[in-house]
């Protein structure tokens, strides 16, 4: 045992040593790579590639990038073609030499590569730039001079912070805005170092100077942040702003304002406000769902403007709980029809505590307009099992027993759904029977288990009286499945008619490849012909229209000929052999030209596949050798192949190369050789026929290298 023990400890210890060296190789070779990738990289900017190769390789050594990259993309920096390629690797190789190169060149250069230079260095936030871009403040170059500005608030340090705000007031007009921007940024980051004073100072010397709108905005709600608590008072000085973006800015800062204090002071805010900003202000406090004011807002949707009610009601979905059922369904019920309609919407959608066990609680005692509500909103909230909705199908409103029959199909449960049944089967008012109908169906379709319903309808139909049997099998179509199919099959199969009948075009409509041999069995065996018949045309209709392998349609589609016995039937499988090229239908669809009925339709069937696969290159030469073509007069008029302008007239070689069949064989399946070159070189190009067969003129286009299979003109 103990040896047993060592050798497992000693195995455990040599896989975990095979999967370090694994690893450690990798990432040797992976380094080694990326080495390897690099050199090639420098080498393509020592050379006198092109331009473009040059900035590829730049971008490609922000992946691969190391120092020893460094002094060559430096040298780029001053080229206005590449320097901002070289820029993107520089901001990302690590090490003090990008950062130094960089500065270096913002030493020597001007204009736009300068400020691109200090845009990077403020990327990196390059601490020991600060003495160079405070000189640049001064730059005659507004664009650089504001590159600096916004540079060293992204360093913000205590350094550029002090620069930064020594020239707020005395920079030129043009750079003003941007030092605004630089002095945010140097806000924002002692803020979120916790130096709210400092912070809330530098936001006032903001708004208080003389720069562009937007840097105001930007400052107050620095401003008010800052602040925190404190800065309540200045919040709620911008609800009464008539400044519509200070208004704004207010809704915008609520929103993220930190605690619940702010809170109890937006009530009042709403009451003072006009209508159209207080329905604003109502959806903010929604906004704050851990803090908002619960009765301030379900009082707003009682009383007040409409559109502030409808603010409030709205936001209740949000925010509001059972302690708001009894506000919104008064609402609900009202006189005013849009805003009883938002009750509604916000009573179906209430997502707070405690909802559907209120309104549970309320359906029993609940009268009129309120209980048929009270019923909808079971269903529509799907709450389950509720014993009122059941005893609500014996109440004497026709409005209450479909509130009812409509809530059970949105909520019944696969164990009670009998009781649905029942309604379809022996509806205690036959009024109620189209309502229990899609009841039964909208329950059906949404059951998990399919088989388990299809099954208790299965079970449903055998006591089925006359006049609900077809509802049945129509639901039983809806669920799907093996049981649904196999009862209709079974009722489809019957001694009565209308269960022959229903069975019959039911299965007809089956979305499904499996009601295939159910079909063709129904075709083969139904009691009577007209059903046979609706049968076959159901199985020639899936062969149509569903997805299947070649080999599979075309058994279908001989099947369906061996069980035809009118010539309908076979010509519908011409168009489906056609809608489906294949070998193996073109084969069938020759071996039809051989009965008469059927050789109009099976030739132009057979040339129709033949033209389509001659499209994907298959030679179906072979194919239509035996088929035994009708002898046609064929005649063509003019035939021209290229493409728009570019046109060749082919008619002489074509008329030499026509028989008595619809088919015309050149001397090579390539159009360019037949024809002798190229009307167009590298376009794709067309070959157009007017012709006369059988003394009707056709006109045909054909894709290039296609076989020419000419159809009789109609």
């Amino acid at each position: 045992m103990h040896t047993t023990r060592r050798l497992t400890r000693s195995a455990v210890f040599l896989a975990a040593l095979i999967v370090a060296v694994t690893t450690s190789t990798r990432a040797a070779d992976d380094a080694n790579s990326s080495a390897e990738k690099e050199q090639e990289l420098i080498a393509v900017l020592r050379s006198d590639a092109p331009g473009a190769e040059k900035a590829i390789a730049c971008k490609s050594l922000a992946i691969h990038g190391s120092s020893e990259a460094v002094p060559d993309l430096a040298k780029l920096l001053p080229d206005p073609q590449l320097s901002s390629w070289a820029r993107i690797a520089l901001e990302v190789i690590p090490g003090d030499a990008s950062i130094d190169a960089l500065r270096q060149a913002a030493e020597s250069l001007d204009g736009r590569l300068l400020v691109g230079m200090i845009n990077s260095i403020g990327v990196l936030k390059d601490a020991k730039a600060v003495d160079l871009l405070t000189k640049k403040l001064q730059d005659a170059d507004a664009e650089v001079a504001s590159a600096a500005a916004v540079a060293l608030g992204h360093i913000g340090n205590d350094a550029a912070t002090k620069s930064l705000r020594a020239v707020l007031a005395s920079a030129p007009a043009k750079v003003r805005s941007a030092v605004a921007e630089g002095c945010i940024l140097c806000a924002e980051r002692l803020h979120s170092k916790g130096d709210t004073v400092a912070a809330a100072e530098i936001y006032d010397e903001v708004r208080n100077a003389d720069v562009p709108k937007q840097r105001i905005l930007e400052a107050t709600r620095g401003a008010i942040l800052a602040r925190s608590q404190k800065g309540i008072p200045l919040l709620l000085e911008l609800f009464q702003s008539p400044d519509k973006a200070m208004f704004q800015l207010a809704l915008g800062t609520v929103r993220e304002y930190p605690g619940h204090t702010l809170d109890s002071f937006l009530p009042d805010e709403v009451s003072r406000a006009t209508p159209d900003r207080a329905a604003l202000i109502i959806q903010a406090m929604a906004d704050r769902p851990e803090f908002v004011v619960l009765p301030a807002v379900l009082k707003a949707a009682e009383q007040g403007p409409k559109q502030v009610r409808l603010s409030a009601i709205d936001a209740l979905k949000r925010v509001g709980d059972g302690s708001c059922l009894s506000t919104l369904l008064e609402i609900a019920v009202g006189a005013d029809t849009e805003l009883a309609q938002a009750a509604q919407t916000t009573l179906a959608d209430l997502s707070g505590k405690n909802v559907n066990e209120e309104i549970v609680g309320l359906l029993p005692t609940s009268t009129g307009k309120t209980h048929t509500l009270l019923l909808q909103l079971v269903g529509q909230r799907r709450i389950n099992d509720v014993e009122e909705v059941e005893k609500a199908l014996d109440h004497p409103d026709k409005t209450v027993r479909s509130a009812a029959l409509i809530a059970l199909g949105e909520t019944v449960s696969l164990k009670k759904l009998d009781v649905l049944i029942s309604q379809v089967l022996a509806p205690r008012h036959s009024e109620d029977a189209a309502v229990a109908r899609q009841a039964l169906k909208t329950a059906c379709v949404r059951m998990p288990d399919r088989e388990g319903c299809a099954a208790k309808l299965a079970t449903a139909l055998k006591r089925s009286p006359p006049g609900s049997q077809t509802a049945i099998l129509e639901i039983l179509t809806d669920v799907g499945g093996e049981t649904a199919l196999q009862t209709l099959a079974t009722a489809a199969k019957s001694n009565d008619p209308q269960l022959q009948d229903d069975g019959s075009r039911l299965l007809g409509k089956w979305n499904d490849l499996a009601v295939a041999p159910v079909l063709l069995d129904l075709a083969k065996t139904a009691p009577a012909e007209k059903f046979r018949i609706r049968a076959l045309r159901g199985y020639i209709g899936v062969a149509r229209k569903f997805a299947m392998p070649e080999q599979q349609r075309v058994d279908m589609c001989q099947n369906a000929f061996d069980a035809a016995t009118r010539t309908d039937e076979q010509l519908l499988l011409m168009d489906v052999l056609a809608l489906h090229p294949s070998p193996q239908g073109l084969r069938l669809a020759t071996k039809a030209m051989g009965t008469r009925e059927l050789k109009p339709a099976a030739t132009q069937a057979a040339l129709v596949i033949a033209q389509k696969l001659g499209g994907k290159g298959v030679n179906v030469k072979e194919l239509l050798s035996g088929a035994g073509l009708d002898n046609v007069k064929l005649e063509i008029i003019k035939a021209e192949y290229g493409a728009g302008a570019s046109q060749r007239d082919v008619t002489a070689v074509l008329r030499k190369q026509a028989s008595n069949l619809p088919l015309i064989t050149l001397a090579s399946t390539a159009y360019n050789t037949s024809f002798g070159g190229d009307p167009a070189p590298g376009v794709v190009k067309k070959l157009r026929i007017q012709y006369r067969m059988n003394g009707k003129v056709g006109e045909s286009s054909f894709a290039e290298n296609a076989l020419i299979v000419l159809p009789m003109p109609k």
